[in-house]
């Protein structure tokens, strides 16, 4: 049997009678908010449960979203490319930017940094990178707005709280949605947003609830059902 730490059990017994009760986007982020009470900024996620058979290649769902009020993380985004890109990337946020010189570093074991986008024309090399960022979700890809000519406004928009989502195989999706201190509003237009592009993306084969349920917490407190 699962045991909880008595921080759960002091917050589940202080909270509302039933955490998985759906609820308002509105209500849930107020409960939440009230749950987060460790001493630091706790961030806020959004955990969904996916109507999708991650075994068919049309149902995945994977793709990059900007939410209205951000992250409230500091985002490190290198881009890979040459010449005036790579000049345009760094005056727009990049940590680094670069071609085959910032290649071979990542080959080399340097990874500080948290999103990498990419120049089409680049691809060719950092296609050598696969084995190395593919496992930790950092390979530039054009399904997740990574890859791209403009690659100025994608630094400029990941740096600023862009974000980036995939299905795990069992059909779950979890993302960060802002922090605890962000205001009730800010953190409720965030997840609205992010339910309503989520919903734009249902793969035509899936048939039912595409969202079956989704479920917002802090880093430190409980999960709250929102009613989807």
């Amino acid at each position: 049997m699962r045991q909880h730490s008595k921080r759960y059990q002091a917050l589940l017994e202080e909270g509302p009678e039933d955490p998985r009760t759906p609820r308002p986007v509105e209500e849930t982020v107020r409960l939440v908010k009230q749950g987060a009470s460790a001493k630091f900024a706790e961030s806020v996620d959004l955990a969904l449960d996916l109507n999708i058979d991650t075994r068919q290649a049309d149902q995945l769902v994977r793709g990059s979203f900007s939410l209205p009020h951000g992250t409230g993380k500091a985002v490190r985004v290198v881009a890979f490319a040459e010449g005036p890109d790579a000049e345009a990337a760094r005056e727009a946020g990049a940590v680094e930017a670069g071609g085959q010189e910032l290649v071979e570093r990542v080959q080399g074991g340097w990874m500080d940094f948290d999103v990498a986008v990419a120049h089409p024309s680049m691809m060719r090399h950092v296609g050598k990178l696969g084995r190395l960022l593919g496992p930790k979700g950092l390979m530039p890809s054009p399904k997740s707005g990574t890859v791209t000519p403009n690659v100025a406004d994608a630094v400029k928009e990941f740096a600023g709280g862009r974000i980036e989502f995939r299905n795990d195989p069992q059909g779950n999706l979890s993302v960060c949605v802002g922090r605890a201190d962000f205001t009730e509003q800010q953190l409720a237009d965030n997840v609205q947003a992010l339910l309503n592009h989520l919903r734009s993306l249902r793969p035509a084969a899936v048939k039912g609830q595409f969202i079956q349920t989704a479920t917002l917490s802090s880093t430190m407190g409980l999960g709250y059902r929102v009613a989807v």
